[in-house]
């Protein structure tokens, strides 16, 4: 699968920032990359696959008359991480008309970013790595995060997201994820969230998970191994501090100075996403014409009219409800991530800088749907954002993840990259160099389940051998190098620069 510098030849540039895509369907198609950012081309052949659902709704507007709007892909843009995904390129950003397109989106509803400010610096938490290794790995993966829920908790998640959440009451608890929840959390979130839940009417497609648990108290509280799962992939958690301000005003307002420790959370919706996505496609097949041929990219796309709104709303229903687990997760994850802080250097403010979804649909009242597959929302400056709306670009595992704000740029349509991207695909990296990765350990801490340090573990070669395959597939050297990245964005005009953040662990699921 080739990645180069050197765009592939299908790609027009037409500035030092943007590049075009010509396609038989006339759909119009920018990538907002410099030329220091490699270009895939296998993402383009996969973009210019997913073209081919512009096709496929004048095939549905032919076989269902008296649409009040002509179904259509009005833009196209993708952003500088762009690569090749499971379908749909990851950072494709997708507006329709007429029609909404549940695999846009994909499984993962809501991945997104979770970025709070901690009352710690750098020098005092440094000293404490080992030991704050072992509470992690105790948090994340032996049982520690006891993450106690309610069935009304669990309700009150999924169809009303964070509110809905620590409305059904915060255990008095010091013990577990559940005892680092300050007012901090309960308050004053207006503008630190993209969003703090997605209402839904019902969570019945999730009974399931709302009864379930496992062993619990007498209350009704029960524990299970979803919630505070930081799920598998380019997932993780992180231990961070400023090492770099680009904007002082910027920073100062979001909490942020050198030498500040951050907890990063990059995370979504786990089983649930794929169950609301598997919901969304079932519809969608169920709405397919009878006797016209499915479409040959399997791309099906829903009409926004009234004849499939029951069908169209159980899956928008589904959606919501995982799109608001995963803002709860991440909120879990972050309190985890505060509980090892605390355990190795005393007691730990926090304040949330931003929560930002990636995989998400924003359908608007004029008919139009903007799906973002990979992208985040870069919102200008304005009531709610004074200095624009926070950008979180995450680099490779080790390497710096910057913080930027949007400036609402229509031409990205008001979006920006979610992180580095790929520059080879997960099965070439998991063959890479021996020697490159343990020169990246001998660096870097990774929390994970396995401690490749434990005698007993490191004298099972197989076991260090499938540990180091899946380490290897998110090393330094299966991405792009994020400050070319940030560049493009800077250059284009879709965010300025803030913050650099340096990584001092990271866990990883």
């Amino acid at each position: 699968m080739s990645t180069t510098k050197r765009p592939d030849p299908r790609l027009i540039r037409t500035d030092d920032s943007w590049l075009t895509l010509p396609n038989p369907h006339g759909v119009p198609v920018e990538i907002c990359a410099g030329a220091g950012v490699p270009i895939e081309s296998a993402a383009v052949d996969e973009l210019l696959t997913v073209l081919e659902t512009e096709a496929t709704l004048r095939t549905l507007a032919a076989a269902t008359p008296g649409l009040a709007v002509e179904p259509r892909i009005d833009r196209v843009v993708c952003t500088p991480d762009f690569h090749k995904g499971a379908g749909i390129p990851i950072g494709t950003v997708l507006r329709t008309t007429g029609a909404l397109i549940p695999q846009a989106v994909g499984n993962d509803i809501n991945c997104g970013m979770r970025v709070e400010a901690t009352s710690l610096t750098v020098d005092r938490v440094r000293p404490h790595l080992d030991r704050l290794e072992r509470h992690l790995r105790h948090l994340f993966f032996e049982g520690g995060r006891r993450i106690g829920l309610t069935a009304e908790h669990r309700e009150g998640l999924l169809r009303d997201g964070l509110p809905g959440l620590l409305a059904a009451g915060v255990p008095g608890t010091d013990d577990g994820a559940w005892g680092q929840v300050s007012a901090d959390d309960l308050e004053g979130l207006d503008g630190r969230l993209h969003t703090a839940g997605h209402p839904a009417a019902s969570a019945e497609g999730f009974r399931d998970w709302i009864t379930s648990g496992g062993a619990g108290g007498g209350d009704g509280t029960s524990f299970d191994s979803i919630i505070g799962s930081v799920g598998g992939g380019n997932h993780f958690a992180e231990l961070q501090y400023v090492s770099q301000i680009h904007d002082g005003a910027a920073a100062y307002a979001w909490g942020l100075a050198p030498g500040r420790v951050v907890l990063m959370v990059h995370s979504g919706s786990l089983s649930l996403g794929h169950q609301a996505n598997a919901t969304g496609q079932d519809q969608a097949r169920a709405l397919w014409p009878k006797g016209v041929p499915a479409p040959r990219n399997r791309i099906l796309p829903m009409l926004l009219d009234e004849a499939g709104a029951a069908r169209r709303e159980r899956y928008l229903t589904a959606f919501a409800n995982a799109a608001n687990f995963a803002i709860g997760n991440r909120f879990f994850l972050a309190l985890m991530l505060r509980a090892g802080l605390a355990a190795v250097a005393g007691d730990v403010g926090a304040r949330l800088v931003y929560d930002a979804p990636h995989n998400l649909l924003w359908p608007s009242a004029d008919g139009t749907v903007v799906h973002r597959k990979g992208a985040t929302p870069a919102g200008g400056p304005g009531d709610e954002h004074a200095w624009g709306e926070p950008v979180i670009v995450p680099g490779s595992m080790g390497a710096p993840s910057h913080l930027l704000r949007g400036l609402g740029n229509t031409r990205a349509l008001h979006s920006a990259c979610h992180g580095a991207g790929r520059s080879v695909p997960r099965g070439s990296a998991s063959r890479g160099g021996d020697a490159e990765l343990d020169a990246f350990l001998a660096e870097f801490r990774v929390v994970t389940p396995l401690n490749h340090r434990d005698p007993a573990v490191a004298g099972r070669r197989d076991i260090i051998e499938a540990w180091r395959r899946d380490l290897k597939q998110e090393a330094p050297w299966a991405y792009k190098e994020v400050g070319a990245v940030v560049h493009s964005l800077e250059e284009a005009g879709v965010a300025m620069p803030v913050a650099e953040l340096r990584p001092l662990l990271t866990v990883k699921g």
